[in-house]
């Protein structure tokens, strides 16, 4: 080390030793009036103090002036032997200086240690010696340090951790101290002796330990000493024990490359570079390991925390991820399943929602793209319990048949049997269930415990809320962009009414005044033919929204759909593929604007040379329509959550109402409407209408399913 370093090492630890001699001395004063509070050790911790305080002066005037080294030795035993005598004390104050054999043979052995250092620091002192007997001489003053530090931690240990629980508050601080103090003196002298030399610049920081010896006494002092406790947040936890772990690694590493450079031979320098590239390349891979730091936080959490998680700390993750807003923040449903799943730092997870007929369906994922999910995600009758109790699912414990014996639950196949599922949070909301959170397997599994449970209750009743609120304003939405659609057609048929009544006061004017009979006759039939026209073009945007048909007739299924490929005739893409004639109770006007609809999308996701199918058969007591086509398909998600919602288009300029409708016509018809589609093969609706025959049967189910709801 340069001159100059050295100097300005030497200036730094005089300046901190000056001032924790000041701190020192100055509590001494303040606390000789008030010794009483540290009980039979009061008069014996200012002495201690001040002899502190004077060991520090002379570090800081041996350092300042060149001293040599005997008389820092001599206060620095004077330091330790006094403080000794205050941990005997201490130990008094109990009782335990008699109940605890052990405790006085160490304070006697460990005082023994010091008076033999001082000794043998007299006669070197007195002695001039060569270059190795100079380092056999440091290396044996650096172990009895070692010895007395080691000791001195071995008895403030005992000192707290085996008083009885009423006496610990007013000795946890004085621990603490005396803990600061040795503790550094344990890592300077460790690296001295692995260094074989004084590291000074960490020396120059012995007076900080000092200053935190006096602030945690002046604690110990305080007249609300009971209270004060040192809370640290879990996140200063961690990162300060990930220090102390890299600190100690580092430690190990310079400890035993310093072995290998004393015991390898001729090849140390090479194992020596080997073993630090090795370990190196270990902690590389080892230290970043989400397993590890999981690990790491759930044994901090365990033994430095009454309770597992900072529920401050997780309630503002919760709010601030489900309440992300901005162009960036994830869609709702991805939001909700991050938020439950934050708290056990699973990497992935689902939401299912209920459907329309109460099965619960897959409405969004978070980094699980490759699980397959049915269609029916959750029955309907599994639900029952989940409902009722909020219970919480420990899939490990249902594959291993551990499950609560009273719990009646059914959890489906695709669940259980993916190892990759790991828990079922329910979403209840007013005793109703809104939804259900499936957790991927983290990395560092573990049981639920009764924080757990009831963490993950209220979160999940938290974002119960969110999606139920959510869907009411989406309804609400809906309902508006209803009104608005209703008014907007409202003005329609007010301006198509007046054109037809012109068009019929012009039939009849043109009976009374055309010249020619040719004329008239041919202007007759198409005005009209024009005033058909538009009244039924009237009475269908009078049914707008709420899917009404007019009247259930029997109708020629075989003649809709030759109605429909006349329609089609000049378009080759579509292709009659079967037809079988059959009856069936139906509105025509309404059967045939579903079919149409159907086709013409079919169409427009098809490329021109694609094939679109219409066919008719006869399936049990419905007639089925289906049309197939090659297009471009639709995921399975936006079949379930998009194709039937009113004013979701994936056309340029439409108004999404059409699948909407189609859907509510069918239904109107006693019938259903189906799709199945697979992105990049194509879709195929296949519409259900009742045969003439079984007409009756349907609508007495119909009339059932009213009576129950």
């Amino acid at each position: 080390m340069g001159q100059g370093a050295a100097g300005i090492w030497s200036t730094v630890g005089v300046a901190f030793d000056l001032t924790g001699a000041i701190a020192l001395a100055s509590f001494a004063i303040w606390l000789w009036p008030r010794r009483e509070r540290f009980g039979n050790a009061g008069p014996l911790i200012p002495a201690a103090l001040f002899v502190t305080a004077g060991w520090c002066l002379t570090v800081a005037s041996a350092s300042a002036v060149g001293a040599g080294f005997f008389l820092p030795s001599v206060a620095e035993s004077a330091r330790n032997l006094i403080w000794l005598a205050v941990i005997y004390r201490l130990f008094a104050s109990d009782g335990r200086h008699a109940s605890v054999a052990p405790i006085r043979p160490v304070i006697v052995a460990l005082a023994f240690v010091e008076v033999l250092h001082l000794g043998v620091d007299y006669m070197l002192s007195r002695v001039a010696l060569d270059g190795e007997l100079v380092g056999i001489a440091f290396d044996f003053n650096v172990m009895f340090r070692l010895l007395v530090t080691v000791g001195g931690l071995v008895l403030v240990h005992n000192l707290y951790a085996g008083a009885p629980r009423e006496v610990r508050p007013a000795l946890r601080w004085p621990a603490v101290g005396l803990a600061v103090l040795w503790a550094f003196d344990l890592n300077l002298y460790t690296i001295a002796y692995l260094a074989a030399r004084w590291p000074a610049e960490i020396a120059a920081f012995r007076g900080m330990a000092t200053l935190a010896l006096t602030g945690c006494f002046a604690l110990a002092a305080a007249s609300n000493r009971d209270a004060l406790r040192l809370r640290p947040s879990r996140a200063v936890t961690f990162q300060t024990f990930s220090l102390l772990v890299i600190g100690f690694y580092l430690v190990a590493m310079v400890a035993v490359a310093q072995w290998l450079s004393y015991a390898g031979g001729n090849f140390a320098r090479l194992i020596e570079l080997a073993f630090l590239t090795l370990a190196s390349a270990v902690a590389l891979v080892v230290l970043p390991s989400r397993r590890v730091r999981g690990w790491l936080k759930v044994m901090l959490a365990k033994h430095f925390f009454q309770h597992r998680y900072d529920y401050r700390e997780e309630w503002l993750r919760f709010t601030r991820t489900i309440g992300s807003r901005g162009s960036e923040a994830l869609p709702l449903g991805e939001r909700a399943v991050q938020s439950v799943a934050d708290v056990f730092e699973s990497p992935a997870g689902l939401l299912l929602t209920p459907g329309e007929q109460g099965d619960l369906t897959l409405a969004a994922r978070w980094n699980w793209p490759e699980i397959e999910v049915p269609a029916a995600a959750f029955p309907l009758h599994a639900q029952a319990y989940f409902e009722r109790t909020g219970y919480i699912a420990d899939l490990d414990d249902v594959r291993a048949g551990l499950a609560l014996p009273e719990a009646d639950i059914e959890i489906p196949g695709w669940l259980t049997g993916d190892t990759r599922v790991w828990a079922l949070i329910p979403l209840v909301h007013y005793e109703r269930l809104v939804g259900m959170v499936v957790l991927a397997r983290p990395q560092l599994v573990r049981k639920f415990d009764w924080e757990d449970f009831d963490l993950l209750r209220v979160f999940g009743q938290q974002v119960a809320s969110y999606l139920a609120e959510n869907a009411s304003q989406q309804a609400l939405a809906e309902s508006s962009r209803f009104e608005d659609f209703h008014r907007r057609i409202a003005f329609v048929m007010h301006d198509i009414k007046n054109l037809a009544s012109q068009f019929s006061l012009l039939a009849r004017n043109a009976e009374l005044h055309a010249d020619k009979p040719a004329f008239r006759a041919d202007m007759l039939v198409t005005l009209r033919n024009s005033s058909d026209k538009l009244n039924a073009l009237l009475a269908r945007l009078s049914r707008y929204g709420n899917g009404a048909v007019d009247k259930l007739e029997q109708v020629r299924a075989g003649e809709v759909v030759a109605s429909v490929m006349e329609r089609f005739r000049a378009n080759p893409q579509v292709v009659l593929a079967q037809i079988e004639d059959v009856e069936v109770t139906a509105n025509r006007h309404s059967l045939e604007q579903v079919l149409v609809h159907l086709v013409q999308n079919a169409i427009d996701a098809s490329k021109p040379e694609s094939p679109v199918f219409l066919s008719l058969t006869v399936d049990g007591l419905t007639a089925r329509f289906e049309v197939l086509d090659s297009g471009c398909g639709m995921s399975a998600e936006f079949v379930r959550n998009r194709l039937f919602k009113p004013f979701v288009s994936t056309k340029s300029g439409g108004f999404g109402i059409g699948a909407f409708e189609a859907r509510e016509l069918v239904r109107a018809m006693r019938g259903r409407l189906e799709v199945e589609s697979r992105e990049g093969l194509g879709s195929r609706f296949l519409v259900h209408v009742p045969i003439s025959a079984a007409s009756d049967i349907f609508q007495t189910i119909n009339s059932q399913d009213q009576k129950v709801a």
